[in-house]
């Protein structure tokens, strides 16, 4: 299966249902009052972490999710049915962004657990069936609202992958040799840079009781914290880890190891500083080779925690391992930023007016919009109470005061209006 971390997805909640116009039709009562019912509600859009999932390749062939809208009230002030949620499957370890219209996006949920659950759209609450509009003066109210819309955004999905510890290090360093010694895992390996083109997971068992998750992230260069050999794609999967094994190529000359070794700290503070403050394991590996053990000896003369091992042969490996395994343990879990929690507020009072170079005058805001939308302007009931309660909030005196005059067209949303 082919990796993908990233995807942008669109989401829709369901449209409320409308309210309908009814009227009690009973034996014996022959002027019945209002009966319509209320519309039902619209299904919401939640994501869902799932450890089914292990990539966001799905998302590229489905990037439209929408959830059923609620349907129409009936008489007898029957509600109409409400529609169902719709639940979107993600892999645990993804994050999820709203995507503004300028560009820039907000950080909305970390689904960093099986079974972690955030709504993403809110279903549109079902229109009020004209029952609701009776009062002492009126009634027999001939109107009843349109279901109100539901939410639409688009989401950019990233996955980070949860392992306990990374193995960073150059290309050809033996990184992919060293997880396909000590887990189950497979990762492609030939002498060439840049064999593996995609983080690589592995189970590494210590013990029968004791294991720990690895990862093995493609071989990083100069310059990688701004994308050079996809490293900006890469260097993200290791911010989850506990620990990290820093893994050198002791075939390479002692001056030329050393040199590598500060360009992989120096991309991974550049990428985050954070990484840096993670507990690292210093390897030379490739102890197959002559060279390699006398490079070993000048190491430990300047950096006394370095360990020797060969991948190959198996040399220091098990001894690699349980160290690891030590050093998860005593490190603390990285702290990822909490999503923030979604308030129910009533729709902001808020508007603004804008008046275009045509003389239009543009009406914008939260609850106005809603207004709009839920009102049927087929009657002349509905747009009197929309007119009333424009009032109220203060867009008329708005209104006069930017200079609107008698015939103006007057905008909200997709509606238009002329001024009177």
């Amino acid at each position: 299966m082919q990796f993908i971390d990233e995807a942008e997805i669109s989401v829709a909640a369901g449209d409320g249902g409308d309210g309908i116009v009814a009227w009690r039709r009973e034996k014996y009562v022959p002027k019945g009052g209002p009966a319509g019912g209320d519309g039902g509600h619209g299904g919401s859009v939640y994501l869902e972490a799932t450890a089914e999932l292990s990539t966001l390749v799905e998302f590229r062939y489905r990037r439209k999710f929408a959830a059923d809208s609620g349907k129409a009230g009936g008489t007898s002030n029957k509600s109409g049915r409400s529609g169902e949620d719709l639940t979107v499957a993600v892999p645990v370890g993804t994050l999820v962004y709203k995507l503004r219209d300028d560009g820039a996006q907000d950080f909305v949920a970390d689904l960093k657990a099986p079974g972690a659950r955030v709504l993403a759209a809110k279903g549109g609450r079902g229109g009020l069936g004209n029952q609701h509009f009776a009062t002492s003066v009126r009634q027999a109210p001939r109107f009843a609202e349109h279901g109100e819309p539901g939410e639409r955004f688009a989401l950019r999905l990233e996955l980070r992958l949860l392992a306990d510890c990374g193995i960073v290090g150059i290309p050809n360093a033996g990184k992919s040799t060293l997880l396909s010694v000590v887990s189950a895992a497979r990762p492609k390996i030939a002498d060439y840079p840049f064999t593996t083109l995609e983080p690589q997971l592995g189970v590494v068992r210590v013990s029968d009781e004791e294991s720990f998750v690895m990862v093995d992230v493609p071989g990083l260069v100069h310059g990688a914290h701004e994308g050079v050999g996809l490293g900006d794609q890469f260097l993200k999967h290791i911010e989850r880890t506990r620990a990290l094994v820093h893994l050198l190529d002791g075939a390479k000359p002692l001056d030329q190891i050393l040199a590598e070794k500060e360009t992989i700290e120096a991309e991974l503070g550049a990428w985050n500083p954070q990484l840096l403050e993670k507990p690292r394991l210093l390897v030379l590996n490739k102890l197959d080779l002559p060279d390699a053990r006398a490079s070993l000896r000048e190491l430990r003369q300047r950096f006394a925690e370095i360990r020797g091992i060969s991948a190959v042969t198996g040399e220091g490996v098990r001894d690699l391992i349980r160290a690891v395994a030590r050093t998860i343990e005593s490190s603390p879990i990285p702290q990822t930023p909490e999503p923030p929690v979604r308030i129910e507020l009533a729709a902001s009072d808020a508007f603004a007016i804008e008046r275009r170079d045509d003389g239009t005058f543009v009406i914008s805001g939260e609850r106005v919009e809603r207004l709009a939308a839920m009102t049927n302007f087929d009657s002349d009931e509905a747009l009197a109470r929309f007119e009333r309660a424009l009032g109220r909030m203060g867009v008329e005196k708005r209104l006069a005061e930017m200079g609107a005059a008698e015939g103006d067209t007057v905008r909200i949303g997709p509606y238009e209006f002329t001024y009177s």
